[in-house]
């Protein structure tokens, strides 16, 4: 085994399965109410009385890291709402805003479900916000989403917010992991050493909030608890004896209005077949990222790749090697797709849009004019803004 990088040849289902097989032990986690189906259960009020002092804080706070780390990388919290009004008009201000959409219609596209098939909000933080900013602070109010987002990723976390509905007949996703490398394809995710895929799942926490009462009929997520734990699973994704594992051995959890799960993003999860005839079942989904996942220094890197265009396009012409010439773009262009205003900078043929070093390569190949490229920037940039303009 490389003690460096990961290869697609050490996902075997053997080892997967020794993995995820084991059964969690209630006594790891005396603060749950219950196990069901291999998960953690919290009733949120006696979480929000054990959390009062610092020394309760930090022992609650402890075991929820356990049970994301090293346990069955999901717990539920039931009632983490309380009062079910502030999820009743947070659920009417999304609803206004699916309505608006298919209205214009514009149909969200989702990573990993048919586009147009359900129902998508992209980035429903910033439009709550901006349209009902009393609904928005009594939503986010909430301590339970503070508490376990502080117990994984510490202070100074960020809360980015997609609404999914999945509308009666939906489909049920592929099983998949999240965000980062959960959003690479597996030849790219291979190029990254075996540190970043333990490190990926540290940056992010997972959650979603029921805005409807989710019976098993309705296709609540589905997960495989402890497949986080499986150190090559970037790379199993997708292999069909991987995904028949899943289909066989998940769980799913039916939620009750008000209720939240939060999961490890290196869990194996997809959202379930909706089977009802007229549920249309709601989730918030919450990516809580960490505040370490930005550079020291603001750069205007749109300017830097205008400035240095005409000089990589004289020296391709030259003949330069397009090695060095892609080192350049990786030190002057933002290499990464996200964050992106996905409503208008949709996945296309893939699970990211093109980054901005993607359209200076693009360019720099085609041989444009550095007037085209410093357009397609301007315009890449333009589609990466949120809000009125």
């Amino acid at each position: 085994m490389d003690d460096v990088w990961l290869s697609a040849h050490e996902s075997r289902l053997a080892d997967f399965r020794a993995t995820v097989e084991e059964t969690t032990d209630p006594s790891d986690y005396p603060h749950a109410t219950a196990v069901t189906g291999n998960v953690p259960v919290y009733d949120s009020e006696q979480l929000r009385r054990r959390a009062r002092t610092d020394a309760g804080r930090r022992d609650v706070q402890g075991e929820l890291v356990r049970v994301l780390l090293t346990g069955p990388g999901i717990a539920v919290f039931r009632a983490a709402f309380d009062d079910l009004s502030i999820v009743d008009r947070t659920t009417d201000a999304f609803t206004a805003m699916i309505a608006e959409q298919r209205a214009a219609g514009t149909a969200s596209g989702d990573h990993f479900a048919k586009p147009g098939a359900n129902d998508r909000v992209w980035n429903a933080l910033e439009k709550l916000a901006r349209r009902e900013p009393q609904v928005f602070a009594d939503y986010y109010a909430n301590d339970v989403i503070a508490l376990v987002s502080s117990a994984w990723l510490g202070p100074g976390y960020q809360v980015t917010s997609q609404v999914n509905v999945v509308n009666p007949g939906g489909a049920a996703q592929s099983p998949h992991r999240d965000y980062h490398l959960g959003f690479q394809s597996t030849d790219t995710a291979a190029q990254y050493p075996r540190h970043v895929h333990r490190l990926s799942p540290a940056l992010t926490l997972q959650g979603a909030v029921a805005h409807c009462d989710m019976p098993v009929e309705t296709g609540p997520t589905m997960y495989l608890p402890h497949s986080q734990k499986y150190e090559p699973g970037y790379l199993a994704v997708g292999h069909p004896e991987f995904d028949d594992y899943f289909a066989a051995h998940h769980v799913q959890l039916p939620l009750t209005k008000g209720d939240a799960v939060f999961f490890n993003p290196a869990l194996l999860h997809g959202a379930g077949h909706n089977r009802s005839a007229d549920v249309r079942r709601m989730a918030n989904l919450l990516q809580v990222s960490s505040g370490f996942g930005r550079a020291m220094e603001s750069v205007d890197r749109e300017a830097m790749s205008n400035a240095l265009f005409p000089t990589l396009l004289e020296r391709r012409r030259s003949g330069a090697d397009d090695a060095a010439l892609k080192c350049v773009i990786a030190a002057s262009a933002e290499g990464y797709a996200f964050p992106t205003n996905l409503d208008q900078d949709q996945p296309v043929g893939g699970l990211a849009p093109p980054s901005q070093a993607d359209v200076v390569w693009r360019a720099l190949r085609e041989d444009w004019a550095p007037t085209d490229l410093a357009l397609e920037l301007r315009a890449h940039t333009g589609r990466r803004r949120t809000g009125e303009r």
